[in-house]
């Protein structure tokens, strides 16, 4: 089971006691350019961030909380979900392949974080930590690879190569990312309060119809971690 592989430290959850993931790992998948379903759904989402008159919801904020929480700016580097809000209400969401504008679509519709790795890239336990500092962390900048380290006590996804995410989901590292060619994803759902949990499995299944549409013999695991007792 791939998903036995995952674990959020409890360091996390004592930072964030109301955090909670859900997880999906979906093989099986066709990947390709967006096509006019894709954008239809960027639209709606785009359609619904705009009618909200540059009003950031309640549970948008609580991102902002947990990023100070550990140290970050948020105003400097926003959550994904206050990053792509503030896009799909002023020049628009990004438009980068079928699956990545279909997870980007459900984040804005559903308020939320939502990320999709290529599960073919990761190597051995997928983990919600704070880093110490010492993890490598690969991207990009000026077109060229480089290697940008998280702070210590920066609450990250990582595996046995270094780390996935930095800052909970605000970067996803180049390694991971899901190309035209991925056939296999991780896609991470997540949640603070004041989100109902409820919200979050809604979230999740509107993600897996939209998959579902396009491959309906995708094969499918899914888990719930988090949230804790304070």
């Amino acid at each position: 089971m791939v998903l036995d592989r995952l674990a959020v430290a409890p360091e996390v959850h004592a930072l964030r006691p109301d955090f909670a993931v859900l997880a999906l790992a979906v093989t099986g998948l066709v990947n390709g350019p967006g096509d006019a379903q894709s954008e239809a759904w960027l639209g709606e989402a785009e359609a619904a961030a705009r009618g909200a008159g540059g009003v950031t919801p309640p549970h948008v904020v609580s991102w902002q909380e947990a990023y100070r929480a550990f140290g970050a700016k948020p105003q400097r580097t926003a959550s994904s979900v206050e990053a792509l809000w503030k896009r799909a209400a002023g020049p628009g969401l990004p438009r980068v392949n079928w699956l990545v504008d279909v997870y980007n679509a459900i984040s804005v519709a559903h308020l939320l974080p939502v990320g999709g790795e290529d599960l073919a890239s990761y190597s051995g336990p997928i983990r919600l930590v704070r880093a110490t500092g010492a993890e490598a962390f690969d991207t990009m900048k000026d077109g060229q690879p480089v290697s940008d380290p998280p702070l210590p006590g920066e609450v990250v996804w990582a595996d046995d190569l270094g780390v996935t995410c930095r800052r909970w989901n605000w970067r996803q590292c180049t390694r991971t990312r899901l190309t035209d060619t991925s056939t296999t994803a991780l896609f991470l759902l997540e949640r603070l309060a004041p989100l109902p949990l409820e919200a979050l499995d809604a979230a999740g299944d509107a993600l897996l119809a939209r998959l579902r549409a396009r491959t309906p013999d995708l094969q499918v695991e899914r888990a719930r971690f988090g949230p804790v007792a304070p």
